[in-house]
């Protein structure tokens, strides 16, 4: 089973934003593809036109030319599929198309209006879903899987944690993490991508469950990192597998949160993060939750904090290193507030980081970019009508973020990294890079604090050069750039006129 795990990881990593679906299918790891074919049923993709008719059609086929088989394993796979969809006919068709994901019929969405009908206005005829392998590893009591009272609880109290209000205070532990992994950074090649997760980890870490001891974070951290190997795994429960390993680390996981719950309740001390918000509201009927509820929402935090955030940081070195002029005008920003800090004689507060539009901007273009969430999953809970057509109930549903985020209807020349687009609001419904409704994940400004107090600093006194192969891009789930951007650092002053002569 390892060596199955092997082709898959091989050949999904092996892909780029060029390669085409023949080569995929005619590379040397189709024997992976032919396991998977004793699992899982072809897939065949349909689509539908806008129709005026008062008719309900059943949604028609999306072109006629015969497909490939395709084998859709998680939800990164789709992304893939999705991409490669989009480069071959440059767009994805407008409105409506169903195709098979995971064995079920599934109905995928690329305008504005379906989308808003889906997650806000209708919201509550599409309820969230996920592959039970993955409820399973981060707990099915987590906000995610959730919908109705309990659901809208659980986003309360979330959203005591994450809002502005709360996360202000967070300023200073934050740039404490950037300024300790700073000086492990110069003078080397680093892989960006892992850096990004070591430093989105230990804010996670500090969201979920506030103040620590060190002995309990690298314990935490370790167990994490076995459950994440797994998360992305063919999920088979055999000793040996990624998935089984997993499994176990999720178990032993939930058993050290637990006796740090206990810990907290014995001391009195309910302490800071997510974990304070819930053990202070068990004193509350309506908020109460047992153990397994506030463990599996830990859980989920550090989950929907970590490698998105880590890809986005990724990202946004990635968009600066390839653009010298954007660059240079972004660390001139930090200049001006680094003067101003200076004549003052304090720290960045929450309030500078609200001094920096530029960098907001390249945060934004770079979600749109990026899309690193480029689709979610949706089930219709009962027969719906959207569009003219009819989902039965069941259906998977699946709003496409990144085919709105790189339609030129919505975004002029999309294939170009542009952040002065954003010195316009875009239109309603065009631009959900943390999802859309009640269901939108509420870690948005946490995720731009972490970027905006990492380009301070790192702009300040770094520059980067992208070692290798600068081009493609790799699913893990999410789409990062390939190698997961290897960089070499150096001290800005020194190899500020090396850099220009490079990329020139």
């Amino acid at each position: 089973m390892g060596t199955l795990n092997t082709l898959w990881f091989k050949l999904i990593n092996n892909l780029s934003y060029k390669t085409s679906f023949h080569s995929i299918v005619t590379s040397s790891h189709t024997k992976a593809f032919s396991l998977f074919k004793l699992c899982v049923p072809a897939t065949s993709l349909s689509w539908c036109r806008n129709s005026s008719s008062t008719m309900q059609p059943s949604l028609p086929p999306f072109y006629s030319e015969l497909l490939p088989s395709l084998l859709f394993f998680s939800t990164f796979v789709v992304a893939l599929y999705l991409q490669w969809l989009y480069h071959k006919r440059k767009r994805l068709p407008p409105g409506i198309f169903k195709t098979h994901v995971l064995g079920y019929p599934c109905v995928m969405i690329s305008s504005p209006e379906a989308m808003r009908t889906v997650l806000v206005s209708q919201a509550h005829l599409f309820k969230p879903t996920y592959p039970a392998s993955k409820e399973k590893m981060i707990g099915p009591e987590a906000v995610f899987f959730q919908q109705g009272d309990y659901h809208s609880m659980l986003k309360k109290l979330l959203q005591t944690t994450f809002l502005p209000s709360s996360i202000k205070n967070s300023v200073l532990k934050v740039e404490h993490i950037v300024l300790k992994l700073l000086p492990t950074w110069a003078n080397t090649t680093i892989n960006a991508l892992q850096e990004m997760k070591r430093y989105a980890f230990e804010v996670a870490a500090i969201s979920a469950f506030g103040e620590i001891m060190e002995l309990e974070m690298e314990e935490i951290k370790d167990l994490y990192r076995c459950l994440e190997k797994g998360y992305n795994s063919f999920p088979l429960y055999v000793p040996g597998t990624s998935y089984w390993k997993s499994l176990k680390a999720r178990k032993v996981l939930n058993e050290t949160i637990r006796r740090l719950i206990d810990k907290r309740r014995e001391s009195e001390n309910y302490g800071g993060g997510l974990l304070g918000v819930l053990l202070r509201a068990r004193g509350h009927k309506i908020y109460e939750l047992n153990d397994s509820q506030i463990t599996d929402n830990l859980i989920g935090v550090i989950f929907a904090a970590h490698d998105t955030t880590a890809s986005v940081l990724t990202w946004v070195l990635k968009y600066l290193h390839d653009n010298v002029n954007l660059l240079e005008a972004v660390t001139e920003e930090h200049e001006r507030i680094e003067r101003k800090l200076a004549i003052e004689n304090r720290g960045l507060t929450w309030d500078d980081t609200r001094q920096m539009p530029l960098s907001g901007r390249v945060f934004q273009e770079t979600l749109r970019s990026a899309s690193i969430l480029s689709f979610t999953f949706r089930e219709a809970v009962e027969d719906v009508e959207l569009e003219g057509y009819s989902i039965p109930k069941g259906w998977k549903v699946l709003p496409l973020f990144r085919s709105i985020h790189h339609s030129a209807d919505f975004f002029p020349k999309p294939e170009n990294f542009d952040p002065s687009r954003f010195e316009v609001p875009p239109r309603p419904n065009t631009y959900m890079p943390f999802g859309n409704g009640v269901h939108s994940c509420p870690g948005s400004e946490l995720a731009k604090l972490e970027v905006l107090l990492l380009l301070h600093h790192f702009t300040l006194s770094y520059r980067w050069q992208v070692v290798g192969n600068e081009d493609g891009i790799q699913y893990g789930p999410f789409p990062v750039p390939k190698h997961g951007l290897p960089i070499k650092i150096g001290p800005r002053n020194k190899i500020l006129t090396q850099v220009a002569n490079f990329r020139l």
